[in-house]
């Protein structure tokens, strides 16, 4: 049926799981329709994904007011406004959580699941596109089904999906994967045909993953990275295939990635949410033998030569259930090498990835604490200095936490690294001053952290300064605006 009148079939109140994680694999047709509606008739909707949604549907449907909760990812700027604004409730979450809050009852019943697919077969099974995310929870739990069958995605794309649904917590058996590429699961997504209210037929590709010109301070990260894990190598901690990689989305992460492919390693695995570009860069280079995720997010040429050449990576690549992907004990026996993004680093290595000043969303934590929590190695990136260096990412105290000091083992800035593994909290922040902080903060830094240790603790702060770096920002528009410790205490 068209678009329209699929979503019709949502009426106000509902609940609705939708495929799509970060960009890729989600409604194009069902949900912009639906915003459409919302613009003249009253629909409000709680809106689960797997994660953030392309197309600027988030914005569409935040804008016509069709939103009463979304959860657990997003990242449009519409919505995000809005968000800040205190006029859209949104749950942001550990993107491993949702499945098994569903499963659990912790969160309302699904009423419709919107599921993009590439082809389905006659006893219901759907067969999903560039990603797995939640579908297949959402369609296990939901009462009825809208498949969007979406033409621009290949049918040959069968075969690259692991579909596995964990059991009620009480006596689960252990998720068997030992090896990253490993199949637990099934290619399709069960369904009873019986569930499906509407089939839906689109034509229309993703929306292409964000590219960005040379960067100096991410190529920096990435030399300071690489070092560090020939030092490891070095030592016999690691070995030249490293050990399975997970990076988060972004210009730095794929600046170390990318650079993988120029260092002298061999057998490189990765087993993580998103792969990317520089994820086939690597395959293309010969340096990565096989990467397992939960979505597959690329640029127009890298999407366009990787499906233009599909059975050259059919066999190097498996998606699977974000709770999949995801999961502690698969992170913790496979001994993971986690590499996120940082908004903000403080100096006793907590770490901020999700909120502006404290207050105010960016996009979610995602799955980073899933793996800063459970891997073998921890690290952290992120440039030293914002807005043309008006704003210090390392600061005395982080204003919102996302990981605590616990679970960091390493920050690496394009000043520096800091391996804070072994390392007490006055010795973290020695650390952190000496490799991670831009000169232009340097000084007002290691002044705070002087002054607090002369207070005593074991993580010795002077409150009442802790945050001064924050309010001169917002008073006028740098941290550079005010001393930051009086000269007396």
């Amino acid at each position: 049926m068209p678009a329209r009148e699929a979503a019709a079939l949502i009426r106000d109140g509902m609940v609705i799981g939708a495929s799509g994680f970060t960009r890729s694999g989600d409604s194009k047709a069902v949900l912009p329709a639906l915003a459409q509606i919302a613009e003249s008739e009253r629909i409000r909707i709680t809106l689960m994904t797997g994660a953030s949604l392309g197309q600027g549907t988030d914005g569409a449907l935040a804008t016509a007011g069709a939103i009463a909760m979304r959860l657990p990812f997003q990242s449009d700027p519409v919505m995000r406004t809005i968000i800040n604004q205190g006029g859209l409730p949104y749950i942001d979450e550990n993107l491993s959580e949702t499945a098994a809050h569903i499963r659990n009852g912790f969160l309302p019943p699904i009423d419709i699941a919107i599921i993009e697919a590439a082809s389905i077969d006659a006893d219901g099974s759907i067969v999903p596109t560039t990603s797995v995310g939640n579908s297949a929870i959402f369609v296990q739990q939901a009462k009825s089904v809208i498949v969007e069958i979406n033409q621009a995605v290949p049918v040959e794309i069968r075969g690259i999906h692991d579909v596995f649904l964990p059991e009620d917590p009480t006596g689960r058996a252990i998720l068997p994967i030992t090896e990253v590429w490993q199949r637990i699961g099934q290619d399709v997504i069960a369904c009873d045909p019986e569930k499906i209210a509407a089939i839906v037929f689109t034509n229309q590709k993703d929306s292409p993953a964000e590219t960005t010109s040379d960067n100096a301070a991410a190529d920096a990260i990435a030399s300071h990275l690489l070092h560090f894990f020939e030092q490891e190598i070095a030592v016999g901690r690691l070995t030249r295939s490293l050990r399975p990689i997970q990076a988060g989305i972004g210009k730095i992460a794929d600046a170390v990635l990318s650079g993988l492919a120029q260092g002298d390693f061999e057998h490189l695995t990765m087993y993580s949410e998103v792969l990317q570009d520089s994820t086939f860069r690597l395959i293309d280079s010969g340096k990565m033998d096989f990467a397992s995720g939960s979505s597959v997010t690329l640029s127009d040429d890298c999407y366009q030569r990787v499906f233009a050449d599909f059975e050259h990576y059919r066999h190097k690549i498996l998606l699977r259930p974000q709770d999949i992907t995801n999961a502690a004990e698969v992170i913790q026996r496979l001994g993971i090498i986690a590499i996120n993004t940082a908004l903000e680093c403080d100096i006793y290595g907590n770490v901020n990835s999700s909120h502006i000043s404290g207050s105010h969303i960016v996009n979610g934590i995602g799955g980073s604490a899933d793996f800063a929590q459970n891997s073998y190695l921890s690290i952290f990136v992120t440039e030293s200095v914002a807005k043309a260096g008006r704003i210090s990412r390392i600061v005395p105290m982080v204003t919102h936490v996302d990981h605590s000091e616990h679970d960091v083992d390493v920050i690496v800035t394009e000043q520096g690294l800091a391996d804070l593994r072994g390392m007490s909290p006055r010795q973290k922040a020695q650390a952190i001053l000496r490799h991670c902080v831009h000169p232009d903060y340097h000084d007002v830094l290691s002044d705070y952290f002087e002054r607090a240790c002369r207070r005593g603790g074991h993580t010795p702060h002077a409150l009442e300064e802790a945050f001064r770096l924050h309010t001169n920002l917002a008073e006028t528009g740098s941290m550079k605006g005010r001393v930051l410790m009086d000269a007396a205490e």
